[in-house]
Formats: structure tokens, C-alpha cells, sequence
């Protein structure tokens, strides 16, 4: 009855009746089950290994099959969703997850597993740019849809940190192969759920998928995300990752210039030529390098300086998902309706800048209080303010049609933000340390190690405080209240 209700809600947008919380439990749920597979796989990953018998080597495509998969996935995921109905290929993307997962944990060799984890990327490229589409069909009314935004980025935000702590803790106490397993039961929200409370949206035939724009686009971006991920092992000057950026900026090149002059392409330009949604998805950018770059400093701090396990660090991590909350679910949903967009992001901006500084302190003495719980926490509510209204600015006032396509580009902007900000910080950590140990060393590799993470925060910093003044010329200044 509640589902009936809603789709008709959604079919007459002049009425403003609420829709509730089922919707955004089962959208979420969705995207959760995405996003914690990351972390939850990097505890899981020491285990994998011995267990499969895999090199090193071997090891780590178990990680990167799923993000560049992942990534080059998200634009024609998220046409897809256009052209099917985005509760349609939100099924379909969970479903297809699940069954990965299953032959994932099921696995025999080294093989198995990473054309598993290659699968599992694909289908979640389709949910995640699903989900996107669908809050913003489901929740149109204003106040609402703010406070959905809120609550629905402190749950992903909050992913990683509780991804390190389920892996740790399914790893310890049962087996690698449930942090695989554990999708399964996951999924079972979205799968039962989806057809109960989200509207079943209409075929959009008119949307077509260019298969050209999707080979250039899924390449480009699984070149360049291999190439950013690969950088810190590798090193910038190897071939392979000099050619994969390099074959990045060619292929997405062509895939930009084919999308000129063609509305009806994998991406519409007029999605990212608007001036307040392309510096909305910069702002994402840079939210994704704030935080991937400070989390992957601090776990290397925790784990490798201070001698923290993999569930301590996890648990270490908990007062940025705390801080997402009270930014996102508490501040942000009444902040948005009243500030305008461009203030509130690059506030949000700033506080995630600022975040970084007390970690320019850091030393190998250094404890978890006060430094690191003050940089994780303030890195929290930052995320928290900047993310939901950025994510808000990124789709409102989108064409139907465009809805996926949007969604994607979101998604497409975090997970770039995030591997640049892995790949750059920890490329800089790893050069001051290596000077700095050539020219002090009697003070050890440690100290120098410590001193090269001090001084990527300060890069990070000064990045991301650079990009709040753009942001808070050039976004819109209206509060989405008052949008047409």
C-alpha cells in the first residue's frame, strides 16, 4: 500500500506529500553494499593471499579489477539507467553483485577470484549510478530531499571506516571469504525491498547508448583510475603508468570530443557545462582527495608507526563517520534550505582543509589523541556539509532523461577524487621521505617515513583550501529552496 501510494505520489510532482524513509533505506543499503567492499576486501586481502597461495603481485588485482572496473563503468551504467528505469537496473546491479560476491568468496585459485571482483565492479558501476538517479526522482520536495541528501552521505561516508571493522572482524573470526559472503545478505534489503517502496519508473527508448562513447569512456577511465592507483607501487617514471595515463588523456579526449554536437551521447555535455554542477563535481573531486588521501596517511600511521591491528584501525576511524553524521544528517539538512549552495560547500571545504593541519604535527611519538581524533572528526563534519550539498547542486534541476547520466558523473567525480588523492599524497610522502632520510640519516626511516606524511598533509591542505574560493564564486548562489 505504502508503494502504491508513493509511485502516485510520483507520477502528479505537484503533490508535495512526504515519502518517507523505506525508499532511502533500500537506495542506500544499495550503495553500501559498494562502497564497504573496498575496505572490507583490504583487511581481507593478507588472508586471500595465503589461502589462494597468490603472489603479491596477483594480490593487489584483487583490489584494483574491482575499482577499474568500477570506474570505467559508472557513465554507460548510468545511461542505462535512463534508458531502462533507474529501479529496473538498480535490481538488476544488486542481483548481478551478489551473484559475484557468492562466486567470489566460492573461489579456488587466484583466478577466480579477480574475475569475480572484476564482475562484482561491473554490476556495482550499474546500482551506484542507479542510486543517484533514484533519490532524485523519489524525493522532490525540497526540505525532504535535503535531509535524504544528509542521512544518505553519512551513510556511505561512514562506509569506509565501518568497512575496515566489519573486514577485521569477519577475517578474525571466520574467513576471508564472508567478507564476500556477507553481500549476499545485504543484498537481500534492495532485492526484497526495491519492488515494495521505489516507484517502477517508465522506459526512456528515446535514450540511446553510443557504443563507441562507451568503449572510449570505460577504457579512459579504467585507464586513468589503474594509472592514479598504481603510481604509488610502481612509481610515477614506470612505463606502465606513464603509458596509462597517457592512453587516459587520449582515450577520454576522443570520448569528450565525440560527445560535442551529440546530446543524445553516453554524456551529454550540458550535464558538466553548467557552471553550478561542474564546480558542484569539482567540489566532489576534491572531497574525494581530502579524504582518501588523509584515511590512506593515517592507516599507514596507525598500522605501520604505532603498531595498530587492522580492526583497532577501523576502530580508530570511527570519530569520521561520528563527524559525517553531525555534518550531514544533523547540520547539513537545515543549513541547506537557508544558506546558500556555494557558502555551505566551501565552509565544508575549508573545515576539511583545516582537518588536515593537526596531522602536520605528526611525529613517531605521536598518539591518537589529540592529533589524529581531532583531524578525523573535523574531516567528518567537513565531508558531512560539503558532500550532501554539493551532491544536491550536482543533480537538481537535471532533464529526467539525464538523471543516470548525472548520478554517474557524481560517482565518476568521487572515485577520481579519491584516487588522485591516494596517489598524489602518498607519491609526495614517499618522496620527502626518501630526501629527507638521504639527508638526515641518523634520524631513521621512521622519522623520515612520519616526516614525508606531514608534509603531503600540508599539500593536501593548501589543495584543498584552494579550491573553496572558486567554488564560492562560481556555484549558484540561490538555496535550493528557492530554485525553480
Amino acid at each position: 500500500m505504502e508503494a502504491a501510494s508513493s509511485t502516485r505520489r510520483l507520477d502528479h510532482p505537484a503533490v508535495t506529500n512526504k515519502v518517507g524513509w523505506w525508499p532511502l533505506v533500500v537506495i542506500a543499503s544499495a550503495h553500501l553494499m559498494a562502497v564497504l567492499d573496498t575496505t572490507v576486501m583490504f583487511v581481507a586481502l593478507p588472508s586471500l593471499q595465503r589461502g589462494l597461495g597468490m603472489s603479491v603481485t596477483d594480490r593487489q588485482w584483487v583490489v584494483t579489477a574491482y575499482t577499474v572496473a568500477l570506474a570505467g563503468l559508472l557513465l554507460p551504467g548510468g545511461r542505462l539507467a535512463d534508458r531502462l528505469g533507474a529501479r529496473r537496473t538498480l535490481l538488476i546491479g544488486v542481483a548481478g553483485f551478489a551473484c559475484a560476491s557468492a562466486v567470489g568468496g566460492a573461489s579456488v585459485d587466484g583466478i577466480m577470484v579477480i574475475v569475480a571482483r572484476t564482475v562484482q565492479g561491473a554490476f556495482g558501476a550499474v546500482l551506484i549510478s542507479s542510486t543517484k538517479s533514484l533519490l532524485v526522482t523519489v524525493y522532490s520536495d525540497e526540505d525532504e530531499r535535503a535531509r535524504v541528501m544528509g542521512v544518505f552521505t553519512a551513510t556511505i561516508a561512514s562506509g569506509g571506516a565501518v568497512g575496515l571493522i566489519l573486514g577485521g572482524l569477519l577475517t578474525s573470526e571466520l574467513s576471508w571469504r564472508w567478507c564476500l559472503y556477507v553481500n549476499v545478505a545485504l543484498s537481500l534489503v534492495s532485492l526484497i525491498g526495491g519492488p515494495r517502496v521505489l516507484p517502477s519508473l517508465p522506459r526512456r527508448k528515446e535514450v540511446r547508448i553510443d557504443l563507441q562513447s562507451t568503449l572510449l569512456g570505460m577504457t579512459g577511465m579504467g585507464a586513468l583510475v589503474y594509472g592514479l592507483g598504481e603510481a604509488s607501487s610502481a612509481g610515477w617514471r614506470s612505463g606502465q603508468i606513464i603509458g596509462s595515463l597517457v592512453a587516459a588523456v587520449v582515450l577520454l579526449s576522443a570520448f569528450v570530443a565525440r560527445q560535442v554536437g551529440h546530446p543524445e551521447r553516453l554524456l551529454p555535455l550540458r550535464i558538466v557545462l553548467d557552471r553550478s554542477r561542474g564546480w558542484a563535481l569539482i567540489a566532489l573531486i576534491v572531497n574525494g582527495l581530502s579524504t582518501f588521501g588523509m584515511m590512506l596517511i593515517l592507516t599507514y600511521q596507525l598500522q605501520s608507526v604505532l603498531g595498530y591491528s587492522a580492526l583497532r584501525t577501523g576502530l580508530a576511524l570511527i570519530p569520521f563517520a561520528v563527524g559525517g553524521v553531525i555534518g550531514s544528517a544533523l547540520l547539513a539538512p537545515s543549513l541547506m534550505v537557508r544558506i546558500p549552495p556555494r557558502w555551505l560547500i566551501s565552509a565544508g571545504v575549508v573545515a576539511e582543509a583545516a582537518a588536515l593541519l593537526p596531522l602536520v604535527w605528526l611525529t613517531p611519538r605521536s598518539g591518537y589523541l589529540p592529533l589524529v581524533f581531532l583531524a578525523t572528526l573535523l574531516e567528518g563534519i567537513g565531508t558531512g556539509l560539503a558532500a550532501p550539498t554539493s551532491l544536491n547542486t550536482a543533480l537538481g534541476e537535471v532533464l529526467p532523461s539525464d538523471r543516470g547520466a548525472a548520478g554517474a558523473v557524481t560517482s565518476a567525480a568521487s572515485q577520481l577524487g579519491s584516487s588522485i588523492g591516494a596517489a598524489l599524497l602518498n607519491t609526495i610522502a614517499v618522496a620527502v621521505a626518501t630526501s629527507y632520510l638521504a639527508t638526515h640519516p641518523s634520524l631513521g626511516v621512521i622519522t623520515s617515513t612520519v616526516h614525508g606524511f606531514a608534509v603531503a598533509m600540508v599539500w593536501g591542505a593548501l589543495i584543498t583550501a584552494a579550491a573553496a574560493i572558486p567554488i564560492a564564486i562560481f556555484v549558484n548562489a540561490r538555496t535550493p529552496a528557492r530554485q525553480p
